[in-house]
């Protein structure tokens, strides 16, 4: 070993404490960050170099522990937990203000006729099967047959979805019809996320023992990360509600009257505002290394733990984004 940072830092957890939400939330916002998809190809790689390179017992010379954490957090920021590839740029947690801000922005300018609506709309939930299958769980491939059929499953009812009800809108009380665009996200969401990390179901994520020792595929744990997933989303489709409400208010203030110009940048702002705090509150609902009882997986995978593992009552996965 090199240098004097010792060897007996654990950064293949979190640095916070994972078993409170203060603690998760801490380690989203360091994840999430937008200002992670301005770093450049060779700040990413300098990252996982120094991650990967410190797993294995080697220290860069003069590298801090502060400067350990940091690349340990660019690293969590940009490379799949799993399968360690480097994820898609649109598809990181650390974009979601950025590229939720611009399709709000496209959303509020181009609203007039039907085609544009469906047309953003369909931009919207592309943009959410990308952050699904970049964010999804275990380290199955996947053939580009099935991601396709997914796609177009996953965006096609999801638009249909949130356009339906947004329809609704026209036939109930105005109060009522303004909580229509936080449904129509929060639905979408429960139909975009199931569709594009079907495989998930299908075939099981990988479950392990406290120390990451890798036991089995498990369907069922699959099943409750997606119920976990599902939900943080619907708390991130709160920005929309905000920004319904704030379009109410600006009737009723001297900004819409004398600078009706600044309504839709207003608007973006609040959305950008509402994520860059709803994104890593939202995703520290629950522990990203989630965990159940070995008596909830299915009776095959029970039985094979027992034998091999009398010892062990509960397993962890990563329940993905």
């Amino acid at each position: 070993m090199s240098g004097d940072l010792p060897l007996n830092i654990n950064i293949k957890e979190p640095r916070w404490d994972q078993g409170t939400f203060m603690g998760r939330a801490q380690h989203f916002f360091m994840v999430t960050d937008p200002r992670n998809v301005l770093l450049s190809s060779e700040v990413l790689e300098d990252a996982r170099v120094t991650v990967e390179n410190y797993r294995l017992g080697i220290v860069k010379p003069g590298l801090t522990e502060d400067e350990l954490w940091r690349a340990k957090y660019i690293y969590d920021s940009a490379f799949h937990p799993d399968t360690g590839e480097k994820m898609l740029l649109v598809g990181r947690m650390s974009a979601q203000v950025p590229m939720n801000m611009t399709i709000t922005g496209c959303m509020l300018t181009f609203y007039r006729t039907t085609p544009a609506v469906v047309f953003w709309q369909w931009v919207n939930q592309s943009f959410n099967a990308i952050v699904n299958y970049t964010n999804r769980s275990g380290d199955a491939a996947i053939t580009m047959n099935q991601l396709g059929a997914a796609y177009v499953s996953a965006t096609t009812g999801a638009v249909v979805t949130a356009l339906g009800l947004k329809s609704l809108a026209k036939h109930l009380p105005p109060i009522m019809g303004r909580f229509v665009p936080f449904a129509a996200v929060a639905a979408a969401n429960c139909i975009n996320i199931p569709f594009m990390r079907q495989r998930e179901l299908k075939c099981g994520i990988p479950v392990t023992d406290a120390e990451g020792k890798r036991l089995g595929e498990s369907s069922k744990a699959a099943q409750q990360a997606i119920v976990q997933v599902v939900v943080s989303r619907i708390g991130m489709a709160v920005p929309a509600m905000g920004k319904t409400c704030f379009k109410l208010l600006l009737k009723n203030v001297f900004i819409s009257q004398r600078f009706p110009v600044l309504n839709a940048p207003v608007q973006v702002g609040l959305v950008g505002l509402c994520l860059v705090f709803a994104t890593p509150l939202c995703c520290a609902l629950f522990p990203q290394k989630s965990s159940m009882k070995v008596s909830s997986l299915e009776p095959e995978l029970q039985e094979n733990i027992r034998q091999s593992n009398p010892n062990i009552t509960t397993v962890y996965f990563n329940k993905g984004l």
